[in-house]
């Protein structure tokens, strides 16, 4: 089993949670979306979507991360030679799909400094070119791509699409806030799936530095986060990458190989 994912992949995040909380095994391939690794013909070929994450076991490819879950799920059961081959229940279920409706992209991008923002849009529209150039027979593929990067940053100037991201997840973590004056873990006192869909959502939170307004007001969320923080599978995935003073660490080596391509020309 391969798995095409990075540490900035929010949904990424996610499948790598599922993973290490079931103990499978796989193999980890990184594709950078800020340098434009997922822009890359033998990627794209596969994915003309570019989003990450990708899972292959064979021939089997799935894009969907909810589906992803599932699947991991069932792999886990057979194994365990369970009659069971949905392990969800119908309570998990409504919370993972409650989770996924919220789209990270415009919050997190209107939270990015413009000058940086603006400096990686530029750079991943040249990614785009220079492919068109190399992949002739791609090139259709790719030019929706550089149409969806204008697109996008037109919607950024517009102040409603924003406030209506920043509602969404304002109203999903008051669910959340509800549930957990009920139950020690999003969907009960156990920790499950619907956990690996929120916890990279509040991880995304933190990344930004807006814990004090989203996190910090709500003391049950407050509580929770600083439990599944303790958790070897969060250490792994995201901990590794974002703790502390590695976030500066992850964050700067991307910055930074994002402006020596440039100035090179090597896109």
């Amino acid at each position: 089993m391969q798995l095409y994912h990075h540490p900035y992949s929010l949904d990424s995040q996610k499948v790598r949670l599922a993973l290490e909380e079931e103990g499978i095994d796989y193999t980890s391939y990184h594709v950078n979306p800020i340098t434009g690794k997922n822009m890359d013909a033998s990627f794209f070929r596969t994915n003309p979507t570019a989003k990450l994450p990708v899972f292959q076991n064979g021939a089997h490819i799935i894009f969907n991360t909810i589906e992803i879950i599932q699947y991991i799920e069932r792999i886990v059961a057979v194994s365990s030679g369970s009659g069971d081959t949905n392990l969800s229940g119908p309570r998990v279920l409504e919370w993972m799909q409650k989770v996924q409706e919220w789209d990270p992209k415009y919050f997190t991008l209107a939270h990015v400094p413009e000058k940086h923002r603006l400096s990686v849009t530029k750079f991943i529209r040249r990614v785009l070119v220079a492919r068109m150039a190399e992949c002739p027979d791609l090139a259709s593929a790719y030019h929706r791509k550089l149409r969806d990067l204008y697109e996008t940053e037109e919607k950024l100037k517009n102040p409603d699409i924003i406030r209506m991201s920043e509602e969404a997840l304002v109203s999903l973590l008051d669910d959340v806030e509800s549930s957990l004056a009920e139950t020690k873990y999003l969907a009960g006192e156990v920790f499950t799936m619907a956990d690996v869909m929120i916890v990279p959502v509040l991880a995304r939170i933190f990344l930004l530095n807006l814990e004090e307004e989203y996190i910090y007001t709500r003391p049950n969320i407050c509580q929770y986060w600083d439990t599944v923080r303790h958790r070897p599978s969060y250490k792994k995935v995201i901990g590794k990458y974002f703790d502390g003073w590695r976030k500066h660490k992850t964050l700067i080596k991307t910055w930074c190989f994002v402006q020596i391509r440039s100035l090179l020309r090597k896109y």
